[in-house]
């Protein structure tokens, strides 16, 4: 497709399509914090609890970057 091999465009979309899908969610993290007048510390247990997930996805790209060079 468009001269791009199937690794190519899921290696794309594994990189930068589920980054832009976490930054979203921090989005939906924020206004539902603001919607529910959470105030600082309520926010900062919504991002802890709701988008620790998001922290091995940007580890495993740490590691990947720091272990091919």
């Amino acid at each position: 497709m468009f001269g791009y091999t199937e690794q190519q465009i899921a290696q794309f979309g594994l990189t930068w399509g589920v980054t832009a899908f976490m930054v979203y969610m921090i989005f939906i993290i924020l206004q539902l914090a603001r919607e529910s007048k959470a105030g600082r510390f309520g926010t900062f247990v919504l991002l802890l609890a709701l988008g620790f997930g998001m922290v091995g996805f940007i580890a495993k790209g740490i590691v990947k970057w720091w272990m091919n060079g």
